[in-house]
């Protein structure tokens, strides 16, 4: 018997006769109670599950999620042997060693949804050059054919035109970046 069930049961019942047979009711207010109670409980239970926060997965976990998804695959799909994706070989190691050092997460990332980890970006801005300039910070920039070339900002001021390149730690690690100062991208 549900919670609810009980409660109804122990709530006072009228009998109306009739000359065909009695006819039992509860009170109209006793039952609006209990319907009050159980909405409240109801927005108790959702406001919880709301607050529970969804799984934030790399970018290529959720790439990962979504194709095998869309092909019906089961979510204990073995990445290494699945080669029809397009991951480099290193992208599903990161995806397997991710899976494997957050299984609850993938789990509920499968289950529940997921939201997808933004990686913090950086600006490279190059030391002794803008340390020369008076008036300009220089930052590594995409030039025309993707060229890169380096991108003047007026001291004082963000550098938020779009040729100014902005790397993930990854990428940065990944280059000989000695003569350059990292600057975080506020969102």
């Amino acid at each position: 018997m549900t919670k609810f069930e009980e409660k109804l049961e122990i709530l006072p019942i009228k009998k109306i006769q009739h000359p065909v047979g009695d006819t039992k009711y509860y009170a109209a207010v006793h039952v609006k109670t209990l319907i009050a109670q159980a909405d409240e409980e109801i927005a108790n239970l959702k406001s919880q599950l709301q607050q529970q926060a969804l799984p934030v997965v790399p970018e290529c976990v959720a790439e990962w999620i979504e194709i095998l998804k869309t092909k019906g695959l089961k979510p204990l799909k073995n990445p290494e042997t699945y080669g029809e994706t397009g991951f480099t070989e290193e992208k599903l190691q990161n995806i397997v060693f991710w899976i494997s050092e957050y299984q609850e997460d993938y789990m509920r990332a499968w289950l529940d949804g997921y939201t997808v980890e933004k990686p913090q970006l950086f600006y490279l801005k190059h030391i002794d050059m803008s340390k020369s300039d008076a008036h300009l910070n220089w930052y590594l920039a995409k030039g025309t054919d993707n060229v890169l070339i380096h991108q003047g900002i007026k001291k004082g001021k963000s550098p938020k035109l779009k040729c100014i390149l902005k790397l993930t730690q990854q990428e940065i690690d990944s280059m000989q970046t000695g003569s350059y100062e990292q600057i975080e991208v506020a969102e």
